[in-house]
Order: C-alpha cells, then structure tokens, then sequence
C-alpha cells in the first residue's frame, strides 16, 4: 500500500523568485511615485512655506494680521464656502440628470461640462466679463461686485462634483431602488435612505475640491470683481499685488494661509467621508 503522508519536502528554489520580484517591483513603484510627488508638489510647497519664514521684509504674523489681507481673507473663505455649497447642490443634480435621464443632446451636455477645465482662467473672466458686465446681452450686471466672485468661482469649479458623483451613480444597484418601491418606499425616502448615503462621500469629494480649488481662483476673477480692496479684493489678487510691490515673502506668507486651509478643509471632508462609507 503506498504511504499517503504529505510530502514535507520543501518549495523549490524557483518558487520564491516571482515573489521576489514582485517585492522589487513594488519598491521600485513606490519610490518612483514618491520621487515623482516630491519633485512636483512636495518641493514647491515647502519652497513656499521656507520662503514665508526666511523672509526679510515683514514677519509671518505681521502680514497676515494686515487688515486688508484679512479682509481679502474673510471675502475668499466666504465666497468660496458659498460656491462649494452650491456646487454640491447642482453638481449632483447635473450628475444625476446626464445618468438617470435620457434625451437629445446627452452627450453634448456631458462634454460641455468639462469645459472649465479646458479653458483658460483668464478666458472665462473675460467671457464672464461680457456676459454679466456692462451692457450685459442677458441684462445681468454682476461685475465688479461681490457676486462676480462667487458666479467666477462656480464657473471654474463646477465640473469638480458633477464628475466625482457620476461613476458613483452608474455604478450604483438599481435593484435596491427597485425593491425599496416595492415595499411602498416613495422616491423621496428611496432616495434618501439608499441612494444619498451611496453620493455622499462623491459628493463630500466634489466638494472638498471645489472649495480648495476656489479659495485659489485668480484668473477667472481678477476682470470680473474689480479688485477693490476691503471690498471685492480676493487673497490671489491681493496676493499678486504683494508681489507687483516686490514683497515676495509677504505673498508667500499669505500663500501658506492659503495653503494651510486647504489642507485642512481637505483632510476634515476626508475623515467625514471614510466616516460616511464605514
């Protein structure tokens, strides 16, 4: 009768081989994607920060306690707040339109909402400029107000949650929502006890972003608010005016308070989302 014991005998030599390198791969990936980041992002923002400290004009504190970047600064957190609640809010609607619904011109629509990525700043404000400025061809006058910032700020933001909810949506199980009606659920209830808690870490993502990106926004809002200072002066303007005056530490100072924000804005949105998914 032949012996049945398992063989103990052990792995051939060749079988680690693969194992190895796969752990080679993967260091050599990692080191190549921290190099990459650190070359492109890392080494700018501590540039920044380094420039914010060593500087020889101003301190730190005594420009960012200047009362007109506070006043700049209270005018961009505001308007960009605004435009980041507005942005959830119809983001998800166009999102929700260009996958639920089915019409002429669907495609279109979906192209045309990556347009402020592909457009210049610059471009916008002036197109922003001819359509709400003087003789405004809709009969909206909006430049050079505080509300100019706000419509500049949606412009170049809007494609943030409209994208980050999308795949969310056509990935999401309609079965649920289907048996949920079944059971007598009306469209409000489905929706917000199946399909909200499924959007909301897109849409808290969406959001994130559309605030980070517009408490930076330049381009598309130095033509249209004026520049007014205490009045319709955002942080990037004012910032660029610090270094028209050759006060490039002072720039750099506002900068990190700019940059301090975002961070954090970003990393409280990011612990609400897991929060959200768990």
């Amino acid at each position: 009768m032949a012996d049945a014991t398992p063989s103990l005998a052990p792995p051939a030599r060749g079988a680690a081989a693969p194992r190895r390198l796969r752990r080679r791969g993967d260091i050599l990936g990692t080191g190549i994607v921290t190099a990459i980041l650190a070359f492109v992002v890392l080494m700018p923002l501590s540039a920044v920060v380094w420039k914010a400290t060593h500087s020889d004009g101003r301190s730190f504190l005594e420009t960012v306690r200047d009362p007109e970047a506070i006043a700049s600064l209270q005018l961009t957190l505001a308007a960009a707040a605004i435009t980041a609640v507005v942005s959830a809010v119809t983001g998800t609607a166009v999102a929700w339109v260009l996958v639920r619904d089915r019409f002429p011109g669907r495609r279109v629509l979906d192209a045309v909402v990556d347009l402020p990525f592909a457009l210049p700043t610059i471009v916008a404000g002036l197109t922003l400029l001819s359509l709400y400025g003087p003789e405004s061809p809709v009969g909206i006058e909006l430049a050079f107000t505080r509300a100019s910032i706000v419509a500049a700020m949606l412009f170049v933001t809007f494609p943030f949650v409209v994208r980050s909810v999308q795949p969310v949506l056509i990935e999401l199980d309609r079965e649920m929502e289907e048996a949920a009606a079944s059971l007598g659920a009306t469209p409000w209830t489905i929706f917000r006890r199946i399909i909200f808690p499924n959007l909301l870490p897109a849409i808290l993502t969406g959001t994130g972003l559309s605030f980070a990106k517009a408490i930076g926004e330049f381009g598309s809002i130095v033509l249209l608010s004026g520049n007014v200072p205490f009045d319709t002066e955002v942080t990037s303007v004012y910032t660029f005016g610090l270094i028209q005056s050759d006060e490039p530490g002072s720039a750099a100072a506002i900068s990190t308070v700019l940059l301090a924000v975002s961070v954090v804005v970003l990393a409280l949105l990011d612990v609400v989302r897991r929060r959200s998914v768990r």
